[in-house]
């Protein structure tokens, strides 16, 4: 079994929410769009409402985000109470209001309703497992999973275990969020704030006390992240970066060099100012300023698309929070068979092309297409059977030959769909037809045509395909042979 196989087995089938605001509501798009069915019990009259927009910006964000076949979508119900949402689930998530007391209150309950092997994770930012822990009934089942906003494309999650947690509840929890594209973090000791959430604060306390003394506007502050240190977060924390900020190759003498430096601090370390009617007026007009009339909506849906592009650069790299990525993806097209009915033409999920697909000179660009045909073969390639695994031992396919027919111009926001058949397939060869359609179009708007030949893992060279996936190809080839030969489709083609 592939690790991929593995990964998708620990994904649960079904989890409960408590709680229904930014971090609650992400959790559940983040969950719905792995193909898992979210309890959520939520006190607000419009949670469902409330609920469904984000997780519509969430679906936006996939879609440019992956080329990958998402899961079927899991299913949204909202529940009266506390037992109904925790009713039947593997793993309950907390996110309720940051107060001990009520968070306290909310976790016996749980306790009490769950079954005798469900989670129960709680997305507090700051407060300690052991002191969630008092009043519970079951408390070794208890640990923290704080994740960051947007939850559904950020993928860090820290896991922390309180003094009851049993040993073996972090290691179940990491393979359930791994399973759903997240990056768990075992917090080693408790710590108020865990490790992500004490370094953001003294750099927020930091922020503060410069608009406080007016050395700068809200604007110049975050100008001075966005534009620098900022950049290289998402490569690398601060320590490795001041590694390299000397050029020194003994490591630790490079990092004796700061010595000095700790000695006559910048900053005002843990001190903050007070938040005074005139700071808070003055941040509030400078953070207005700054945001140039865009909604909140807006400003959700532009930090979205950013995050969307840096991870999709470091998705490139196979670096980062874009290993996970990758691994989130190749998970999705190793299992993309469990979606497909193979007596039909293969159909890539309807897809938006995204705004940033245009050219200079605003017309599509054209390597825009071969990605949205490349992941139709990644596609069919995973349904036989010719997955990462399959890759690694025994071989792959490779491209020779592609002709495109470009029959009518597409644009950005056009809702389009690739629909893949086997032409002619034999030991070595497969012959592949692409059509993609728009939706609401009748012809297609552009065909491609791919010869592929496969490469024996071993020898480098031209080779049969092996095992279960030759005979899947065959058997594929054969049932396609009878649906009708698209028009564009050349006559013959010499496949071996």
């Amino acid at each position: 079994m592939s690790l991929n196989s593995r990964l998708l087995e620990k994904r649960p089938r079904s989890v409960g929410l408590l709680g229904s605001g930014v971090i609650g509501g992400a959790w559940a798009a983040r969950f719905i769009l792995n193909g898992v069915d979210v309890r959520l019990h939520g006190r607000s009259s419009d949670t469902f409402e409330r609920v469904n927009k984000m997780l519509a910006n969430a679906r936006r964000a996939y879609q440019r985000l992956t080329l990958a076949r998402l899961p079927p979508e899991g299913s949204l119900t909202v529940v009266n109470s506390i037992a109904e949402a925790v009713r039947d689930v593997e793993l309950v998530q907390e996110s309720a209001p940051e107060r001990l007391e009520l968070k306290q209150q909310l976790l016996a309950d749980i306790s009490t309703s769950v079954a005798p092997d469900t989670l129960i994770c709680s997305s507090t930012s700051a407060l300690r497992p052991s002191l969630l822990q008092a009043a519970m009934k079951h408390p070794e089942r208890l640990l923290i999973a704080h994740p960051f906003n947007p939850v559904y494309l950020l993928p860090l999650v820290e896991l922390c275990g309180g003094q009851l947690t049993a040993p073996n509840t972090l290691t179940r929890a990491a393979e359930i969020y791994r399973a759903v594209g997240m990056h768990p973090l075992v917090v080693r000791k408790e710590v108020d704030g865990f490790i992500a959430n004490r370094l953001q604060e003294a750099v927020w306390r930091e922020a503060l006390w410069l608009v406080h003394d007016d050395v700068a506007t809200v604007q110049e502050v975050d100008d001075a992240v966005r534009y620098s240190f900022g950049l290289r977060r998402a490569i690398m924390g601060p320590i490795q970066t001041s590694r390299l900020a000397i050029a020194e190759n003994n490591t630790r003498r490079s990092m004796e060099r700061f010595g000095s430096g700790l000695k006559t601090p910048l900053t005002k370390l843990t001190d903050v100012p007070q938040l005074t009617d005139t700071l808070l007026d003055k941040l509030a007009e400078q953070l207005d300023a700054q945001a140039e009339s865009m909604s909140v909506p807006e400003l959700e849906q532009k930090r979205d698309d950013c995050l969307v592009a840096v991870l999709q650069g470091l998705r490139s790299q196979g670096y980062g929070a874009g290993e996970t990525l990758s691994r989130w993806e190749k998970e999705l097209r190793q299992n993309v068979f469990q979606l497909i009915d193979g007596s039909c033409p293969l159909r890539m999920p309807i897809r938006q092309i995204p705004f940033d697909w245009i050219s200079y000179d605003d017309h599509l660009m054209e390597s825009c297409y071969s990605q949205l045909f490349g992941a139709a073969t990644d596609d069919l390639l995973n349904y036989i059977g010719v997955d990462e695994e399959y890759r690694s031992i025994s071989g792959r396919y490779q491209m020779i030959e592609t002709h495109m027919f470009y029959l009518r111009e597409l644009h950005p926001g056009d809702r389009v769909q690739v629909l893949t058949q086997i032409l002619g397939a034999d030991e070595e060869y497969l012959h592949l037809f692409h059509l993609l359609t728009r939706e609401g179009d009748e012809e297609p708007a552009v065909t491609s045509e791919q010869i592929l030949h496969h490469i024996d893992g071993r020898s480098g060279c031209r080779g049969p395909v092996q095992g279960r996936a030759s005979a899947r190809v065959l058997e594929l080839a054969r049932l396609h042979a009878a649906l009708p030969r698209p028009a564009r489709a050349r006559a013959t083609v010499q496949l071996s």
